[in-house]
Order: structure tokens, then sequence, then C-alpha cells
């Protein structure tokens, strides 16, 4: 007899005795006690353990693919991992204890294509079960903006959510004692939307030497939130600055054509066709004077310009728009560049560090034709700078510069009708504001 008919006939007293009454009671209970030891659910939370969720796989599935899945309900551990300088997609996964099979899968998702280019500070969420099984992966490029991977059987279902956030209007004035940074702190308003408000007025006012103690402001301005907190500030909507007793006023208006200016309450454009200097960061060594002496030559020498000095490095732009006319080297003015604007005006700039531009490129407003340097004859570092109108040097801190297009007449009723509404907002606000004051 061999060794298994000998083990089936020692076995068949056994089989007979199951076969009855009491004996399937005890299959039963013995039945009902393995299901309990084999138990897949996790005992209850305690101590330290990780936070554990209960996830619906459908939640981020489409209405068809939900009704595919009608998967339970499953207890998912989360780990998070941020994306640090040098990490890739592999090496995330592994942090997180998973393998190059999980990265495989979630790659050849719809949306896998996303996961090809990841920056620091960007953050990757595993929702990983009991079981050590990938169930969902969620890839957080912003607060606004994640991929969220989703298991569905031995695949990845992906969708792409975009978030809009709650834009509300903000409302803040202040008054100068020492600079307009300052009194921008005291207000509470960020330092996007201060040098905001100083470009918009920068053609108007020069900031470094027009600002006196008393001066004033107010904005109207966007701050956008999700889910009741502040992700940032926006554009400014409405603003006005008094400045020596003078009154600015700017309203922001895109046209019809998508372009987005800022302009006067009559339609005429803040922005000028000339920056009214070529740098932000600077204090004024040489102004324009026709009888100086040359500080190397000794000798009494026109200087047809303005010397703004500012670090080595220090960014220059173009005061408009036009085509360089010239940009070189000589013993001289060292690295320069000369700008031609239309038939009427050049401008000059000299002793740079490097240029950023050759001769014949077209060039905008505000575009970095260079940095600041001491090449040529220069003392120190700092950016000479020239302005000619019809080829005769004139004064660039108190030319008359030409104004930018105005609102063309088709858009008139539309700006009047916007401009109309947000200034009315911002006076609202200013006098509701001096009415708590006066309290």
């Amino acid at each position: 007899m061999g060794r298994w008919q000998y083990t089936i006939y020692l076995l068949r007293p056994l089989a007979v005795k199951l076969m009855t009454r009491r004996g399937l009671i005890l299959v039963a209970i013995l039945t009902y006690g393995l299901a309990l030891a084999f138990d897949p659910r996790p005992d209850p939370i305690v101590g330290d353990e990780p936070i554990r969720e209960t996830l619906n796989l459908s939640s981020h599935l489409t209405t068809d693919e939900a009704q595919l899945s009608q998967a339970p309900d499953i207890y998912i551990n989360w780990k998070e991992q941020a994306v640090a300088s040098g990490d890739n997609l592999s090496r995330l996964f592994y942090r997180a204890g998973l393998n190059d099979l999980d990265v495989y899968r979630i790659s050849s998702a719809k949306q896998g294509k996303s996961l090809r280019n990841l920056f620091p500070g960007e953050v990757l969420r595993f929702g990983i079960d009991s079981e050590g099984k990938l169930i969902e992966m969620r890839y957080e490029k912003s607060a606004l903006e994640a991929y969220v991977f989703s298991a569905k059987g031995d695949q990845f279902v992906s969708e792409h959510i975009i978030r809009e956030p709650e834009v509300l209007k903000s409302f803040r004035e202040g008054t100068i004692k020492e600079s307009l940074y300052l009194a921008g702190n005291r207000a509470n308003i960020p330092d996007k939307t201060v040098m905001e408000l100083a470009n918009i007025f920068g053609w108007d006012i020069d900031f470094v030497f027009d600002i006196r103690k008393g001066d004033s402001f107010a904005v109207l301005f966007e701050e956008r939130y999700i889910d009741g907190v502040r992700l940032d500030t926006g554009n400014i909507l409405a603003a006005s600055f008094t400045n020596r007793g003078k009154t600015y006023k700017a309203v922001r208006y895109t046209d019809s054509k998508g372009q987005t200016n800022y302009y006067t309450p009559d339609g005429l454009s803040m922005r000028k066709a000339f920056l009214r200097t070529p740098l932000d960061i600077f204090r004024i060594s040489s102004g324009f004077n026709l009888r100086r002496k040359h500080p190397i030559h000794k000798k009494i020498k026109a200087h047809r310009g303005v010397d703004y000095a500012a670090p080595t490095g220090t960014p220059v732009y173009s005061s408009g728009d036009g085509r360089v006319l010239e940009a070189g080297y000589t013993k001289a003015n060292g690295n320069y560049v000369f700008i031609q604007h239309g038939q009427t005006y050049i401008t000059k700039y000299i002793h740079l560090h490097r240029k950023k531009v050759r001769t014949g490129q077209s060039v905008k407003q505000r575009q970095v034709i260079g940095t600041v340097g001491a090449t040529g004859y220069a003392t120190g570092p700092h950016l000479h700078y020239e302005f000619l109108v019809n080829g005769v040097n004139r004064n660039p801190r108190t030319v008359s510069l030409p104004k930018a297009n105005p609102i063309p007449k088709a858009e008139k009723p539309r700006f009047n009708s916007m401009a109309l509404a947000l200034l009315e907002q911002l006076t609202a606000n200013q006098q509701a504001t001096q009415l708590a004051n006066n309290r």
C-alpha cells in the first residue's frame, strides 16, 4: 500500500464522523475561528502609530469609472515626500517604501507625463494599505493644482485637478513718514503690492527725490484665498497717490484684445513712452551740469547726463521701446549702449559692466540691456545716462517725457463704466476709513 493510500485509509473514520450532525457543527465552529484569526482589518490605532484614513476609491473617479469600481472602503496610511534638489521619481518612491513596479504603473497612467519634471518644494503623498500596496498617489504641484492617481485593478486611473481661488478685494491706505516702503509696511500692504504701486506712479513721481513727509496713498487690490486661507496678493485694481498736494489716480483696465495697462480716470495711459530712471537701486552721484569739473581730468567739462551710483551688476533697463544704435566699447566710455527711439529721441548708457544687447537689436521698455559697472573713465561703479532730443542733450531728470497712447475711442465707453465703478469703491473705502478714524 502506497504512502498516500495509507494516509487516506487512516483519515477515513474522521471523514465519516464529520459527516454526522455533530461533525458539521464542529466544522462551522472551526471555520468561524479561522476567519477571525485571519481578519485583514488592522487593530484600532493607538499611541504614535501612523495616521490612517478611510478612502473611498470612487471619490476621484469619473461617474463611469466610479460605477465600475464600486470598491469598498479601505484603511490606508499616508506617507508624504517633499521633492528636494536632485530628487527623481524613483528616489521618492523608494523613500516611501515602494518599488520600481509602482513607479512603472504610476508613470503609465494617462497623466503620468506630469511626473517627468518635478521641482523642489512640490509634494507627493502616497496612500498605502495595510499590506503595503499603493492605493492612491497625489502629486501636489501647488495649493491650486494637483494630479491624483487612484488604483483600479492592476492599473491606475488619473485626474488633473485645478482649483479656482476665491478672489476678494482689499483696501489699504497710508501716510508717508520716512519712506513708501515703511508706510506700506505699517499699513499691512505686502511688499509686492508696494512695488507695484511705485511702478504704476513711477512715471509721474520720482520715489527717491519727490517723496515728502505727509504724502499719502490708497490702494484697492486683490487677495486670493483657498479654503479660507490667503494664498497671495493679486493685482492692484485702483489706486491714488498724493504727492506735494497733487493727487494722481490710476485704474487697471484690460482691453478687448486682452492687453492690460493702468490709466488715469480720463483714459490716459499711466505708462509714459520713457522711464524717468533706467534702474531701480541708485543714488545720484553727479547731476546734469554743463560746467562740471571732470573728476579724472580735473578740467571744466560739460556733464551732459546724470550719474547713478549703484552696486556692480545692478540691472540697467532700456528707458523706452527702440532699436540699439550702437553697442560697443571705447577707452573713455567703457562698455556702452546707445538706443534710438523713433526719429526724435536717443538714450545713452555708459560705463556698463556687461552689455546684454547687440547693435541693431530691437528692445522694449524696461528690458535689461546691461549691468552697472566701472569700465572706461570711471572712479567707481555707476551708470552715466544721457537723454537726447533731436540731437541735443537734455536733463533726464527734468525733461518733459512724451505720453503713451490713450484708450482707443472704441474702448472708451467700456473703460468709463469699469473705471467709474473701481474709483467709486476706492473713494467709498477712503471715506469709511476716515469716518472710523474720526469717531
